[in-house]
C-alpha cells in the first residue's frame, strides 16, 4: 500500500498530495535557502508522478540560478517547492506536511554559508558544501 501525505501553504490556496516513501530530509543552510527562509530548508523530495497538486495556478516559480528553480505560493509567499532543471523530482519543504512526523532526518549540506548564530550539533552528517555522490541514495 502506497504511502500518502498531504500539505499546504500556510494560507491554503496551494495544496499537494504525496504518494509512496520520501527522501529523508536534507537541511540546507546554502545562502539562498538562508535568504529564502530565514534559517534554512528541510526538505524531502517525491517523483513527479508522485505528487498531485490542487490549486497549481498560484504556484510561483522563481529562477534562482542557472540550474533549479524554487516554488511558492504567490498569495502568502510560503515556500513549498525546490526544482533542479531537468529533475525528474521536486524537493518539497518538510513542514509544509500537514502531520509532519514520520519524516527522517538525512544530513546537512553548505553548512559553510549557514548563519554563525546557531550551531549544526545534531550529529547528522554535514557537509561544508553540497552532498557527495557517496552520502545518501536520494
Amino acid at each position: 500500500m502506497d504511502e500518502q501525505r498531504t500539505g499546504a501553504c500556510l494560507c491554503g490556496a496551494v495544496r499537494f498530495r504525496t504518494s509512496g516513501p520520501l527522501r529523508e530530509v536534507v537541511f540546507c543552510h546554502c545562502s539562498q535557502c538562508r535568504r529564502q527562509t530565514g534559517l534554512y530548508y528541510a526538505a524531502t523530495d517525491v517523483a513527479h508522478d508522485r505528487i498531485a497538486l490542487t490549486g497549481s495556478e498560484m504556484v510561483g516559480w522563481y529562477r534562482s540560478s542557472e540550474e533549479a528553480q524554487r516554488g511558492f505560493c504567490t498569495r502568502c509567499g510560503s515556500a513549498l517547492f525546490w526544482q533542479r532543471d531537468g529533475s525528474d523530482h521536486v524537493s518539497v519543504m518538510a513542514g509544509a506536511f500537514d502531520e509532519p512526523g514520520g519524516l527522517a532526518a538525512g544530513y546537512h549540506i553548505f553548512c559553510a554559508d549557514k548563519g554563525e548564530f546557531y550551531a549544526v550539533d545534531d550529529g547528522l552528517p554535514s557537509f561544508q558544501a553540497g552532498r557527495p555522490a557517496s552520502a545518501s541514495s536520494g
